[in-house]
């Protein structure tokens, strides 16, 4: 490939956000024939396929998904480029791209994004929220900048993978007050055959309380296992049952919730990590929330 055509990466990165060549020839006002040559010329000029098709859906190769991310990038900088020349507010600011373990306490993101969203020159702020193995895969095609993440990428990750250790906090206990008043005595004791709303087996918080559980020879009643921890505390708000939380975001639990701290478990802590794809942070806004965070969290 000699150089980048890039009205062929542009028809190419509609198709993919559309899902169909149908809706993304609607949107550029384009004959569907007019749109797949295109894209079927950039296809050989690049030397690979970029879709597949499954059924009547489109999906993307991987080669599709990493010119996608750049595509991505490079548009979203056109943009930024447009709004500078036309001398707008927040043209300058610069893109952050964050992966979010859906596993991690929304409260406690957000208190760890904060940082990069009041800098003097704001960063432009997109979050990603999926399982963290997933967004892993993103790092190294530069999907993401960073993953926030309850774990630690293990020795079998991409060897472009590396850890940075946030900090820690304790973990607590939660429930609606009618719950709490009836929990809050000779705890953890109370806890056994209690109403208990857990995470998934696939989360480090709840391989932490299963430990803790079995020490304390412990059975509550699993109302409920939630991968999103909003939800669970949704389910927590609504009486369902008893939930964990990171001390660190008590007050904020408290308020939004509408929920009454029962105790802290001892010994339990959540652990939080920044990974990246470098070893030496370059992006300011990863610099930025890392430095705070640790503050936060020390």
């Amino acid at each position: 490939m000699e150089r980048l055509n890039y009205q062929h990466l542009f028809y190419f990165w509609n198709v993919a956000r559309e899902g169909s060549v149908t809706r993304a020839s609607e949107k550029l006002g384009l004959a569907q024939p007019t749109v797949s040559g295109q894209i079927a010329v950039f296809e050989s000029s690049i030397g690979a396929q970029l879709f597949r098709k499954e059924g009547r859906k489109l999906v993307m190769t991987e080669t599709g998904r990493t010119v996608f991310n750049y595509a991505d990038e490079i548009f979203s900088l056109g943009r930024e480029l447009g709004s500078a020349l036309k001398n707008r507010a927040g043209a300058v600011s610069v893109r952050l791209s964050v992966g979010v373990s859906n596993a991690l306490p929304k409260l406690v993101v957000y208190r760890l994004l904060e940082p990069a969203l009041a800098a003097s020159n704001p960063f432009q702020v997109v979050c990603h929220e999926d399982k963290t193995e997933r967004l892993l895969a993103e790092l190294p095609v530069h999907g993401v900048d960073l993953v926030l993440s309850d774990w630690a990428a293990t020795g079998g990750a991409d060897a472009r993978i590396y850890n940075h250790p946030i900090g820690e906090c304790g973990v607590a206990a939660f429930a609606v007050s009618e719950l709490q008043a009836r929990y809050r005595k000779n705890f953890p004791q109370c806890l056994d055959d209690a109403p208990l709303l857990v995470p998934t087996t696939n989360t480090a918080l709840r391989r932490s309380l299963d430990q803790w559980l079995d020490a304390k020879g412990l059975f509550p009643k699993i109302v409920a296992e939630v991968e999103d921890s909003a939800l669970l505390k949704t389910f927590g708000a609504a009486g369902a049952g008893i939930f964990m939380a990171p001390t660190a975001v008590r007050a904020q639990v408290e308020e939004q919730y509408g929920v009454k701290y029962i105790a802290t478990l001892e010994g339990v802590r959540e652990r939080f990590f920044a990974i990246t794809a470098q070893r030496k942070i370059k992006h300011a806004g990863v610099v930025t929330i890392l430095e705070s965070a640790r503050d936060w969290l020390a």
